[in-house]
């Protein structure tokens, strides 16, 4: 048995990615940089594209591609990803995407279901994101108890979840925050979209004072804000100190809260001296070599998280998610670079 140094959570998904979707914005009344859970109404869209657009498939879901920018960075065999599939074509090519760059997929497989799927449209720099759970929904945290999985939480130094998961999964997350707690491992989360802070507040809530290390972008950020009715909700440094002074039950490290921007400036907090916090700039890439942008921030995350457990500095780990997020925009869909480039 591997002794692995990260564990991730999420919603697995198979991203259904098409280029030049503006017609598909308007039919759907989609925003060009969203992500949502698909209604009704958006139930269509997943044959539509496969009928009348190039459909790239890439394997998804926020955190799953975060632990393989994780495992890009780190030894073979250092991260674990799990979450709910079905036992299907779908998820056969998720675990395919895995192995190919050595991520470790220990997922609860539920007979007769179909793995969820996200439609991916790419309009310019930005991307819509639709999404349909189907299995990803139905993870069972008695899964969590597999000796597999007991094994995996004792050796991992820390555990990471997408926001995302928060929308059904609220038991097992906060079995696993409050391991994190009580062991003094660390738990990170990703806010993933501004519907997370806005219409699962009260689920965030319970887990934040468990968090170790908050990561959002810039318009997840301002959701939280504004949800917890701050007073400059685009100020990032403000919202960070926010973020970083709630409530913490292990006391004895520090809060980390890390606010990307795109192209902008990185913005850093700690609870510890959250009056001061750390800007960093972006390397900003030329227009014409960015190629799309799904995935660019779990590609930070994942570099950030693969650093951090790789015992470097907050310093090095930022520096290590902005490689990561450049190689990703460069790429089609949250894929990297092959050979592999060293990150750290």
């Amino acid at each position: 048995m591997s002794s692995y140094s990260l564990f991730c959570i999420g919603n697995p998904l198979l991203d259904m990615q098409v280029t030049s979707g503006e017609e598909l914005l308007k039919k759907y009344e989609l925003k060009a940089n969203d992500a949502i859970l698909a209604e009704e109404k958006h139930a269509p869209i997943y044959e539509e594209v496969v009928k009348n657009y190039q459909v790239t498939y890439v394997a998804g879901g926020a955190s799953q591609n975060a632990a393989r920018g994780a495992a890009y960075v780190l030894p073979p065999n250092s991260v674990v990803y799990t979450g709910c599939v079905g036992d299907d074509e779908l998820a056969e090519q998720l675990k395919a995407a895995n192995k190919r760059e050595g991520l470790q997929d220990m997922y609860y497989v539920k007979k007769g279901e179909q793995t969820g799927a996200c439609a991916v449209v790419i309009t310019g720099h930005n991307r819509s994101l639709v999404t349909t759970l189907r299995a990803a929904e139905k993870f069972d945290k008695a899964h969590l108890s597999s000796p597999e999985i007991s094994a995996v939480l004792e050796s991992a130094k820390a555990y990471y979840m997408e926001g995302f998961f928060l929308t059904h999964g609220l038991e097992s997350a906060l079995e696993l925050s409050q391991k994190a707690s009580k062991d003094a491992k660390v738990f990170a989360i990703n806010l993933s979209a501004p519907f997370i802070p806005q219409f699962f507040g009260a689920q965030l809530q319970q887990i934040i004072p468990f968090t170790d290390i908050v990561i959002a972008n810039e318009s997840e950020a301002e959701a939280w804000a504004t949800a917890n009715g701050h007073a400059t909700p685009t100020d990032l440094a403000a919202v960070a100190k926010a973020i970083a002074i709630q409530p913490k039950s292990n006391a004895s490290r520090p809060r980390i809260v890390v606010l990307t921007h795109g192209a902008e400036s990185t913005v850093v907090v700690t609870s510890d001296a959250p009056d001061a916090p750390k800007i960093y700039s972006v390397h900003a890439l030329k227009y014409e070599d960015i190629i799309d942008t799904n995935g660019a921030g779990d590609a930070f995350a994942g570099g950030f998280l693969g650093a951090f457990v790789s015992g470097k500095s907050l310093d090095e780990c930022v520096e290590a998610g902005h490689k990561m997020g450049a190689m990703c925009v460069q790429q089609v869909g949250p894929q990297f670079k092959w050979p592999k480039i060293d990150i750290l």
